[in-house]
């Protein structure tokens, strides 16, 4: 929380927020060491959102449990001067919800004449970048169109939780800790601001692997800290993950509910057959030998070139597929776990792997706090307000590059 003449320490007249003591100034500001008043219009309420799928580096990282690893980080960023640190499962909550209730309509919709199948995952930045840079028609239309965790945090943060602070958006800085550098793209993407509130909803995108490298280069005195809550006063949270190997697991948690709603089918374990390759498997529905369900988990841009190649020539026999662009999924990002000649560490992955499978899963129907952000936030399930908040809509190929934007 410092403005541009607050370089040194937190500034004195800061506000103090519900979770923080006003911070005090032993060392003059360069402000005070001028002569000038500091601009306390410039301060801003700093917020960082962190991926489920980092926390297991760092717990390998530092021989920590997960919810150690949790708390360590949490006082690490708090140590810098950060106001509130949330989990974003939550928003993962609403992705995948939403990523349900689309495929089920999908199917439902789905003819020969306008084909609404298949359906695409969309949570994945770098596949969603190539999509829409270099693949257009016939693909884009198949993407769903529930935004990315990230996304929807940025929502959660920047419009449900600014209104409970009394703060406009534009009063908070927030940052993503992420696996993946594409989540840096995804920040940046032009039509990210939302309608609602006008302000991008994630300002900052750091790696996994840049937090550790400003961790193991401070000279900080931390205290462990428990993760804040976008509730406000409540106990912190045992940490949970989706079902999902080194993802989300958007395959698995739409496959079960596609099941019920569509079949009335309950299905317990997911069982993943191994087709390609490790990271090409499917998942099927049966019944009375006739296949009611195909769907299949693709990562890593070799499957997903062969995905693409069968959509184009329209012998694609999915109805699902999961798409991510790293080998191995989400833990597999490179913004983490990498060596220093910028290879993937592999026994360091298949510790964190270990650590992952460990967190206990929880779905997302079981969320209270989501049943009541839909209420309280969104003015129910089915309102126009989810359709801003939770959706979002593809570019094509033919928009010009931006300065930031990379070429695939």
């Amino acid at each position: 929380m410092k403005c541009e003449h607050c370089t040194r320490k937190e500034c004195s007249k800061k506000t103090k927020t519900e979770d923080q003591e006003n911070a005090s100034v032993d060392i003059p500001s360069l402000a005070q060491e001028n002569g000038e008043k500091c601009d306390t219009s410039q301060h801003k309420v700093l917020v960082v959102s962190v991926c489920p799928q980092s926390l297991p580096y760092f717990a390998a990282k530092f021989r920590l449990s997960v919810t150690d690893a949790s708390r360590r980080l949490c006082g690490f960023l708090k140590s810098l001067g950060v106001h509130y640190v949330f989990d974003t499962t939550i928003a993962a909550d609403f992705s995948i919800l939403e990523s349900q209730k689309e495929f089920v309509r999908r199917y439902q919709q789905h003819s020969k004449e306008e084909p609404a199948l298949p359906m695409l995952t969309s949570a994945c930045p770098g596949w969603v970048r190539y999509a829409e840079r270099v693949l257009g028609h016939p693909v884009t239309p198949h993407l769903c169109t529930a935004k990315s965790p990230q996304q929807i945090m940025g929502s959660l943060v920047k419009d449900y939780f600014a209104r409970r602070q009394n703060l406009s958006p534009d009063k908070i800085f927030h940052v993503t800790v992420a696996p993946c550098y594409d989540k840096k793209l995804e920040a940046l993407r032009e039509d990210f601001p939302m309608a609602s509130h006008g302000s991008r909803g994630a300002d900052c995108v750091l790696t996994s692997g840049e937090i550790v490298q400003m961790m193991e280069q401070s000279d900080l005195a931390v205290k462990d800290a428990a993760v804040d809550t976008l509730f406000g006063g409540l106990k912190e949270e045992e940490v949970r993950r989706h079902d999902g190997a080194s993802s989300d697991g958007y395959l698995a948690h739409v496959f079960r509910h596609a099941a019920k709603q569509l079949f009335d089918e309950d299905v317990g374990e997911v069982t993943y057959r191994t087709l390609r390759n490790k990271d090409f498997q499917e998942v099927t529905l049966e019944k009375n030998g006739e296949v009611l369900l195909r769907f299949a988990a693709a990562y890593g841009f070799r499957n997903i070139q062969n995905v693409v190649l069968k959509l184009k020539k329209g012998r694609f026999p999915y109805h699902f597929v999961e798409v991510l662009a790293c080998p191995g999924g989400c833990l597999n990002g490179r913004g983490q776990a990498q060596t220093e000649d910028g290879r993937a560490d592999k026994a360091l992955l298949r510790q964190m792997e270990g650590i992952y499978a460990d967190v206990p899963v929880r779905l997302p129907e079981t969320s209270a706090h989501v049943q009541e952000l839909y209420q309280e936030w969104l003015d129910g399930a089915d309102s126009p307000r989810v359709q801003e908040a939770l959706h979002t809509m593809y570019q094509g190929p033919g928009l010009p590059a931006v300065s930031r934007d990379i070429k695939w």
